[in-house]
């Protein structure tokens, strides 16, 4: 089958770290790249839409932004403020690179084999260290999953770095149009070399890289395992050959060898560092991106579950129960912390079981 080669990538962080001046410089650098904002985005203009011919009075379809990056980069900025109805566009674009087309009588199926490169600001405003990233960014766990990387990009609030980043600043104002050249790596020749890369380079999977690789993912599932949860998906090991044989293009070479696999598994496992940790143990946690849910989270539910499930089976088979009553008598009775977010899984997960149903704020059994 046909796999995905392209990387997509996932900036979020703290508002003013420069998230959108990378996907501007991204834009310009990359031969074919598209650049949108989410929040004046809609769905038609990501993926096509129809338009009378006025010659011809004949229907045609119109590309969008994701089409038209097709073998490029399409860079979004404002990733968390598109509309659900925009976002759910990009899930199969981001794992078939292929977009599915049904409108006035035109059925079809286009190609849309592009990287996202996405930024992303969290719901309040800075980044709250106490909070996953899928809480602070509040995007479904089923479109970050399909991102292969994904970097925080935070105002540390640290002197020293304070002053390096004031000093750089200030310098891009008094510096001469030489002194800027000397400094950096003219734009025309890294697009030359990336255009060249992405057209001549196709690397091939060497067997040495290729029995790393299965023991890369090997050991990224141990380490779960003794935890008792599951800490990578087939999905990572996907991420894993995209990165190794990006780092083996870049490097022109025909065949991905260990150095590539290494390269890549130290920068996936940076990623994982600042994407997956859960706040409340610091170790890394790959289920807060796959599932939404931390291992932590998901034990602390099911505990709120099993004793809002003894309170209701003492309360006998009363006809029906107020949501605030329970709720208050639940928090008194338990030892940890319990919000109205967790009380409300937990009413869920009952009526999941066929154990009550709850209409409005009444709780009745079934």
């Amino acid at each position: 089958g046909q796999f995905r080669a392209d990387v997509n990538i996932l900036l979020c962080g703290d508002p003013g770290t420069s998230k959108s001046q990378l996907l501007q410089y991204v834009h310009r650098l990359m031969p074919r790249g598209q650049y949108t904002s989410g929040k004046g985005s809609s769905a038609t203009g990501l993926t096509a839409y129809i338009t009378k011919d006025p010659e011809t009075k004949q229907l045609t379809l119109q590309t969008g932004a994701l089409v038209l990056s097709d073998n490029g980069v399409c860079c979004i900025d404002e990733f968390d403020k598109m509309n659900d109805s925009t976002r759910a566009i990009l899930h199969e674009v981001m794992e078939q690179q292929t977009l599915s087309i049904a409108k006035a009588g035109i059925i079809c199926s286009l190609n849309a084999r592009t990287s996202i490169l996405a930024a992303a600001n969290p719901r309040e405003s800075r980044w709250n260290p106490k909070l996953t990233t899928v809480e602070n960014i509040q995007l479904p766990h089923t479109l970050m999953s399909r991102f292969d990387l994904i970097f925080l990009m935070l105002d540390p609030q640290d002197e020293l770095f304070d002053r390096r980043l004031a000093t750089h600043l200030v310098s891009l104002y008094h510096q001469t149009q030489q002194q800027r050249n000397d400094d950096f790596l003219d734009m025309s020749t890294l697009r030359d070399y990336i255009g060249y890369a992405r057209m001549n380079v196709t690397p091939r999977l060497g067997e040495i890289a290729g029995q790393t690789l299965v023991q890369s993912y090997v050991d990224m599932r141990r380490i779960g395992s003794q935890h008792g949860f599951v800490s990578a998906y087939p999905r990572q090991l996907e991420s894993l050959i995209r990165l190794a044989e990006a780092h083996a293009r870049m490097r022109f070479s025909d065949v991905v060898e260990p150095v590539d696999v290494d390269e890549a598994r130290r920068l996936y496992n940076e990623a994982l560092k600042q994407s997956a940790i859960d706040p409340r143990t610091g170790t890394i946690d790959i289920g807060i991106l796959t599932t939404g849910l931390s291992a932590t989270e998901r034990t602390r539910r099911a505990a709120i579950t099993k004793e809002l499930r003894k309170l209701l089976q003492a309360k006998g088979k009363t006809r029906a129960l107020k949501y605030q009553v329970i709720y208050n008598e639940l928090k008194e009775q338990s030892d940890i912390l319990i919000t109205t977010a967790q009380f409300d899984a937990a009413l869920r997960d009952l009526q999941e079981d066929d154990f009550l149903l709850r209409t409005g704020d009444t709780i009745r059994f079934t």
